[in-house]
């Protein structure tokens, strides 16, 4: 089985009335790029690379650079191309695009590899130590309107409320935009509508420096959070260290971490609780098993970062499927020693009109999907209707 092509996909649709804010910026729309490898026996391959940024640069490593050294590899051999690529390319690409679009080449060719054996991807990387994976809402993000305070907490309060009634376990709200006071303000409204039985999590989205991060770190004290999500810029480790040495909050991060090196930094660091890699970014699954290994030898449970379409949700499972408990126990508890899955909750088609199958949130958990490969089948007229030309 060799690589006879690979095509490259930018996905967009704007997200008009829906817009909604983080602690950054503005998310007008959603999008995503996707690389599809076919084989000479005719079988196809989808990985999604890249979260954070325009989906363009991506697309042209993966064009320009990286597809003419493929055409004709062997396609079941995804490590071996992926630390060929990243060799080829670390004096320049040891973060970011190039990455990016590794990660989206390594996510394709195991599914690739998986779908030539009539086996999941979880199959290939081990065994699955769950088929069902607990799932927490990302939602709670700041609307258009956030400088009218009285509008703003009384429509977070209803949406934190059908969250819960929409039988979600678990809530991970946006805090970083507003200031600290206010801020504490929404935590407490969220925490009151889901009640005290609803697991919550924040994320600041890196706001913070680490003096305001312990600020309203008092606040996620009273109010049982789980974890508190990328407190300080990525690159500010000793903050990162400062924050975990002075609340009492687990704290996360990772998700703009690229392979191996720069877990293994953040390990070597003691900088985060609970480690928040992206398949799409930080090198596929070839790299997701390492990080895995690493994490789990430290402590630190693993629990992904998950934004993009429903190939990157797809990959998230594969993946969580074959993270063993940190430590193991009996009965695993989910965020204690047993991993989640992100399951965003804002509005996006390209998650949920893309696969042929939606994922179907049941009892708080979504199945790990069985199917060869990543068990998916992306529905053509829908990758149409969204692609858009670089």
């Amino acid at each position: 089985m060799k690589i006879r092509s690979i095509e490259t996909y930018i996905l967009r649709t704007p997200l008009g009335a829906k817009r909604f804010f983080s602690s950054q910026a503005a998310f007008p729309e959603r999008n995503s790029f996707l690389v599809k490898i076919t084989a000479d026996n005719g079988l196809v391959g989808w990985g999604e690379g890249g979260q954070y940024g325009p989906p363009e640069p991506p697309m042209a490593c993966v064009e320009k650079v990286l597809a003419p050294k493929l055409i004709g590899r062997q396609a079941d051999e995804p490590v071996r191309i992926f630390e060929e690529l990243y060799s080829f390319s670390r004096d320049f690409g040891q973060k970011g695009t190039y990455v990016e679009a590794l990660s989206a080449i390594d996510i394709a060719l195991w599914d690739l590899w998986g779908k030539s054996l009539g086996r999941p991807v979880h199959a290939l990387l081990g065994g699955a130590f769950r088929t069902r994976v607990p799932a927490y809402g990302t939602g709670c993000y700041y609307p258009d309107h956030y400088r009218d305070t009285e509008r703003m907490l009384r429509e977070l309060a209803e949406e934190a409320r059908g969250y819960r009634e929409a039988g979600m376990t678990a809530i991970k709200m946006k805090i970083g935009l507003l200031p600290i006071d206010l801020d504490a303000q929404r935590l407490a409204v969220v925490r009151e509508a889901i009640g005290p039985e609803i697991g919550l999590m924040v994320d600041a989205n890196h706001a913070y420096t680490a003096a305001s991060a312990i600020r309203i770190g008092r606040s996620l004290e009273k109010h049982n959070v789980l974890w508190f999500e990328e407190p300080v810029v990525p690159e500010d480790r000793e903050g990162y260290r400062r924050v975990r040495d002075v609340i009492d909050v687990p704290v996360a991060g990772g998700e703009c971490e690229y392979t191996r090196f720069g877990f293994r930094d953040l390990m070597l660091g003691q900088c985060i609780d609970i480690a928040q890699p992206d398949l799409c970014c930080a090198g596929g699954f070839t790299e997701w098993t390492k990080i895995l290994a690493l994490t789990s030898s430290f402590g630190v449970l693993t629990v992904p970062h998950v934004w993009g379409s429903g190939i990157a949700v797809a990959a998230a499972l594969q993946a969580i499927a074959v993270a063993p408990q940190v430590p193991f126990t009996a009965a695993g508890v989910p965020l204690q020693n047993e991993p989640m899955i992100e399951f965003d909750r804002t509005h996006n088609p390209l998650r949920d009109d893309l696969l042929v199958e939606r994922f179907v949130l049941q009892d708080g958990a979504i199945a790990v999907p069985t199917g060869p490969g990543l068990g998916v089948e992306v529905n053509e007229a829908e990758l149409l209707k969204y692609s858009v030309k670089a």
